[in-house]
């Protein structure tokens, strides 16, 4: 069963983040942007502000590469960047209304396209699905911020 799961979230996982799928939904959209960059604009948009060094974090990208890319998103009218309260020197991408705007048409096609993908499933299915999914992430979460606590706790002690 592990394996079975496994392989499957493996594979979820690639196809979600496959050009192949990106391009599906910069289409299903009608958005003319790099495939590179809607990822970016998308999370800024629900966890933002991001400083880049965050952002970099957040996609698996370098922060050179993701630095470069919020520039592009900058240059587009889709983010500026401002300040950080408590400290000046950090710059955050905040998004703008016409970044919101396409990263509102993006989730509204997402939407469509799992919509296609669930059709022929009953809705105590999709419900179970949502519930099930919900619950794995939020271990996932968990189990991530105990690594980041304990990774934090080991620095502590070699640096006392």
């Amino acid at each position: 069963m592990r394996d079975e799961l496994q392989a499957a979230l493996m594979d979820i996982a690639g196809m979600l983040n496959s050009p192949r799928y990106d391009d599906l939904l910069l289409t299903e959209a009608g958005v003319a942007l790099d495939r590179a960059l809607f990822p970016l604009l998308v999370r800024i948009d629900a966890l933002g502000p991001l400083g880049v060094t965050e952002l970099a974090e957040q996609v698996g990208r370098d922060h050179s590469t993701v630095s470069r890319q919020v520039a592009k998103l900058e240059s587009l009218g889709f983010v500026r960047r401002e300040g950080v309260a408590g400290d000046q020197r950090v710059r955050a991408a905040v998004v703008t209304d016409a970044g919101r705007q396409v990263a509102q048409v993006l989730a509204a096609a997402r939407n469509r396209l799992f919509a296609r993908l669930l059709a022929d499933w009953s809705a105590a299915d999709r419900a179970a699905l949502t519930r099930l999914n919900g619950r794995l992430a939020g271990a996932m979460h968990r189990l991530g911020a105990e690594a980041l606590a304990e990774a934090t706790s080991r620095d502590r002690g070699r640096n006392a």
